[in-house]
């Protein structure tokens, strides 16, 4: 229930009305009559995990219910191959029902080899509901943060147990 609210696992979230479609293409329509909204990316990583992680852009402008497509890069910084995992959130919090990620790296266990680099896209769109919502009138920023921790993983990608 908690991933369905809030779109954890990279799965669109599905925001139903009576009046709407339960069709997620139908939510893709941008509403040009709306302000632009400001989308900001945030990219961190745990103490223990010895990565680079940022966003590739600081901010995109996009309408309720239009794509966008932003990256961020990630580069091991060690001398062995890591396996990471990536946690995110959208603030402020009432609008995490809205944002609705068609594509993403969260969640999905990351491999970089020794001093690699990768681009890691994130696809998505603000529901066009938003503009509906009297709650999100004063909202004009929207930050997507990412976190990236180490998974407990050796080295060859086995499960290892963790000291208690």
């Amino acid at each position: 229930m908690i991933c369905q609210t809030t779109g954890w696992g990279g799965q669109p979230i599905n925001v139903h009305t009576a009046n709407q479609s339960s069709d997620p293409a139908s939510r893709l329509i941008p509403v040009t009559d709306s302000r632009r909204l400001r989308i900001t990316f945030n990219g961190s990583v745990s103490d223990v995990l010895p990565w680079k992680f940022t966003p590739q852009q600081r901010e995109v402008r996009v309408l309720p219910g239009e794509t966008a497509l932003a990256f961020y890069t990630a580069t091991n910084k060690s001398d062995e191959d890591i396996i990471g995992v990536a946690t995110y959130s959208v603030s402020p919090g009432q609008v995490a029902p809205y944002f609705s990620k068609i594509q993403c790296f969260c969640f999905e266990e990351q491999r970089l080899n020794k001093g690699e680099t990768v681009d890691m896209p994130v696809f998505f769109y603000i529901d066009p509901e938003f503009v509906n919502d009297i709650n999100m009138k004063g909202i004009d920023t929207i930050t997507l943060s990412y976190t990236f921790f180490k998974a407990r993983y050796d080295k060859n990608g086995h499960l290892t147990p963790v000291p208690g």
